[in-house]
């Protein structure tokens, strides 16, 4: 079979390549990869920045001008048009991914409402790429709502849980 589009192309967003490159990553203990061929790239980056892919993936992506993600915290105000929502806080999602409440299908949740949290309390897991991310609170206070399902797909910067702050 001939192609019409001309040169076959490699596609550099290819989940098993994607995951090599995570695995070399952990392996030479790499903080960031940026690849580029052609007119696409990818970037992967480790630590406090979670996995990002850049130049058109269907993955979580973002801008590597944006800051890196973080709940508000108390000494952070909400946005002033958040009526009624004085002295509360959001965890949000830091990657696209799977929302899970419990580390398995058997365990309870790591939060429930009425909960009270510390900023190194481990509130859900984001699961991107088959790997399970434990996301932190990043903040204190009593759990007020939840504001996903387990199982739900979330996007990057999506509102988890609604805090009221300490």
């Amino acid at each position: 079979m001939a192609s019409g589009e001309g040169s076959s192309q490699v596609d550099v967003f290819d989940v098993r390549k994607v995951r090599r490159l995570v695995e070399l990553m952990k392996e030479h203990e790499l903080a960031e990869i940026d690849l580029k061929q052609a007119d696409q790239r990818i970037r992967l980056r480790r630590g406090q920045d979670p996995m990002i892919l850049a130049g058109g993936a269907a993955a979580p992506t973002r801008p590597p001008t944006e800051a890196a993600p973080q709940a508000v915290s108390e000494s952070e105000p909400p946005p002033a048009d958040a009526s009624g929502d004085a002295g509360m806080a959001y965890i949000t999602s830091p990657m696209v991914g799977t929302f899970y409440s419990s580390s398995s299908p058997e365990a309870g949740p790591f939060v429930k409402t009425g909960d009270q949290v510390g900023a190194d309390t481990v509130v859900c897991i984001v699961e991107a790429m088959k790997v399970f991310n434990e996301i932190p609170a990043e903040c204190s206070g009593k759990i007020v709502a939840m504001l996903v399902e387990n199982g739900d797909a979330v996007e990057f910067g999506q509102k988890l849980f609604k805090v009221e702050a300490n």
